[in-house]
C-alpha cells in the first residue's frame, strides 16, 4: 500500500490518498483530488519525489486541462523534505501497529491519524482549536453529514 500526501509550503496538510498501487493512474487520481480541495489554491510548483509516475500523471492532467499550463513539476530529491518531515509523524504511529491487515482498515485508520495530526497542527477551520471545529474537520474528512 502507498500513502500519497500533499503538504503546502507552510507544512499544512492539503490532502492524502491511500492506494494499492504506485503508478501513473494512482498519482493522477491523487493529484486531481488534492488540487480539487476547497482549501487549496492553484500551486505554481508541485514538488515530488523521483517516482516516474508523476511526470506522466502531470502531463495527462495538463492535457485534460485539470491543471493550469503554468504549473511546473519539480522532481528534486531534497526539496521534498517538507512532505517527508510531516510524514514522519504518520510513520511513527503506523510502525507501532506493526501492520495493517486489509486495505479498508488501513484507509480508515490512516484517515483518523491524518485527522488527529491536522488538529495537532491547528488546521481546524479558522485556526482555532475548539472542539466544534475539530468535530467539523472530522465530519469533512470522513464525509459524515453535519
Amino acid at each position: 500500500m502507498y500513502l500519497y500526501r500533499a503538504v503546502d509550503s507552510e507544512g499544512n496538510t492539503i490532502d492524502f490518498y491511500l492506494s494499492k498501487n504506485r503508478n501513473a493512474k494512482s498519482a493522477k487520481r491523487f493529484l486531481k483530488k488534492a488540487l480539487a480541495s476547497c482549501h487549496s489554491a492553484t500551486p505554481r510548483v508541485i514538488t515530488v519525489d523521483k517516482n516516474p509516475a508523476y511526470p506522466v500523471a502531470i502531463k495527462t492532467l495538463h492535457e485534460e486541462k485539470s491543471i493550469p499550463v503554468g504549473v511546473k513539476l519539480r522532481q528534486i530529491r531534497y526539496l521534498n523534505n517538507i512532505v517527508e518531515q510531516d510524514h514522519r509523524f504518520i510513520k511513527k504511529c503506523i510502525r507501532t501497529m506493526l501492520s495493517l491487515k486489509s486495505f479498508r482498515t488501513a484507509k480508515w485508520i490512516l484517515a483518523g491519524i491524518e485527522a488527529m495530526h491536522m488538529m495537532k497542527k491547528g488546521q481546524t477551520s479558522q485556526g482555532e482549536k475548539s472542539v466544534q471545529n475539530q468535530v467539523n474537520l472530522i465530519h469533512q474528512l470522513f464525509g459524515i453529514p453535519a
